[in-house]
């Protein structure tokens, strides 16, 4: 079967690491990992009588299933769905016959899935999945594409550039700075995702415990579902209705949308800098910049990561907007719109990845950063006026406004002008400093 998504097709190998987490596959392992620990839960629960705390070997058998989990048993799982037409029903059946494989005959199945409403187990499953994802590939890949810029900044700290503002020659900045000012904006954001947790609802049809209370209402569900959904890493909801109400994953969203922004605007700045010269791009053997222009050597790599941020924000605003708002106690809309989280997440992927490779190719001109700030000496006025009016000169702006705006000027002529303000050399070189001078 041919892919429908590039992601499945052209990309795979580049977001492969997050099959793990958002493949149908994961989700039905994940599911079957929340029944299995639930199944458990309820053998260790005092008041539930009727099912016996699993023994040693028991557990073991179940751990092994999890973790031994593999294609062919989600195809089973698939094919009991084709007669349910309901996938987290279709989880259940098939645990009930492992139950019996590695259990014996007189393990009570009846227990598998005891009082829940499949949203008790699919919101739990995402949560434990998304967890993953970040802590093991999501986050360490953020980390590695900031420490790849934050090398090129450390290498640049002191180097003078021009700056632009409104695109005009402005007061003179060092590279760098400008490519730490992404560096210190992303890891606040990234600060924000290591603390981030997904949360977790568990009370049955509409959030009251009620089937559990009808079967066995000495038992404190409410204590008992907190504590099995902390025992999953996820942080429990107390009031809610059939489901988890999103907020979690809108939150989870939005850091997503901000992230992807930043890294919007790098690779937007980094391209002006290689259309303007203050980086060039390794050539390498082989490749084509253009199938009619042989000289071109473009900048693709932040291109492509252009649009495909491009492509996961608008999921990720999506996210946010739509599974926040489900009708009364609950609505099926959000079920097909969580399928996709993969998706939004593996753009985002695709797109640090090349953010990645193009760093790996960017050399600076120094050359052409001195020759660019020597042309442009009129942008020092901001510091001589500064200095004047330290010094008590009156109308210090309104002198260096003639002197420059509008102008193209020399050095030898702003040297002229410092030297009739009666400028010492120490402030003479601390301004021609700021050009490499």
């Amino acid at each position: 079967m041919q892919p429908l998504s590039p992601l499945d097709g052209r990309y795979a190998s580049k977001v492969d690491a997050l099959r793990a987490f958002f493949s149908e596959e994961a989700l039905i392992r994940s599911r079957l990992f929340v029944e299995v620990s639930y199944f458990g839960a309820l053998g260790d629960e005092e008041g539930v009588k009727e099912l016996r705390p699993l023994g040693a070997r028991q557990k073991k058998a179940l751990q092994q299933m999890i973790d031994e989990f593999s294609e062919v048993d989600a195809k089973k799982v698939k094919e009991i769905e084709k007669t349910t037409n309901h996938d987290v029903k279709a989880v259940e059946y098939f645990l009930r016959r492992e139950l019996e494989k590695v259990a014996g005959a007189k393990v009570k199945t009846e227990f598998v899935h005891f009082a829940l409403t499949s949203e008790d187990v699919n919101n739990l499953a995402y949560g434990i999945l998304i967890h993953d994802a970040l802590s093991r590939v999501l986050r360490p890949e953020l980390q590695a594409m900031m420490a790849a810029v934050r090398s090129i900044a450390s290498a640049n700290r002191s180097r003078p550039m021009l700056a632009l503002t409104h695109g005009q020659p402005a007061t003179p900045t060092t590279l760098g700075k400008e490519l730490m000012v992404f560096v210190e904006r992303l890891e606040r954001q990234r600060d924000q995702l290591k603390t981030f947790k997904m949360q977790g609802k568990f009370g049955g049809a509409v959030g009251t415990y009620a089937a559990h209370k009808a079967a066995y209402p000495d038992v404190r569900w409410e204590r008992f579902g907190e504590r099995f959904i902390k025992s999953l890493g996820l942080s429990p909801i107390v009031a809610t209705t059939q489901i988890n109400p999103h907020d979690d994953l809108a939150e989870l969203s939005h850091l997503y949308v901000r992230i992807n922004t930043i890294l919007l605007g790098l690779c937007r700045d980094i391209w002006s800098y290689i259309s303007r010269g203050v980086f060039t791009q390794r050539v390498i053997k082989g490749e084509v910049g253009s199938s009619t222009m042989p000289h071109k050597v473009n900048p693709i790599d932040f291109e492509n990561a252009e649009g495909n941020l491009g492509l996961s924000t608008s999921l990720f605003n999506h996210f946010a907007e739509k599974l926040p708002v489900s009708r009364l106690q609950r609505d099926l809309s959000d079920s097909t719109v969580q399928r996709n989280l993969g998706v939004a997440f593996g753009y985002h992927l695709l797109a640090l990845k090349s953010i990645e490779k193009g760093l790996k190719k960017l050399s600076v001109d120094k050359q052409y950063l001195e020759d660019e700030l020597a042309a442009h000496p009129e942008v020092l006025g901001e510091a001589v006026q500064t200095i004047m009016r330290r010094r008590g000169i009156s109308d210090a702006y309104e002198r260096m406004k003639s002197l420059t705006r509008g102008k193209r000027i020399t050095i030898a002529e702003l040297e002229s002008f410092m030297e009739k303000q009666g400028f010492t050399d120490p402030e003479k070189r601390r301004v021609l400093g700021m050009i490499g001078k």
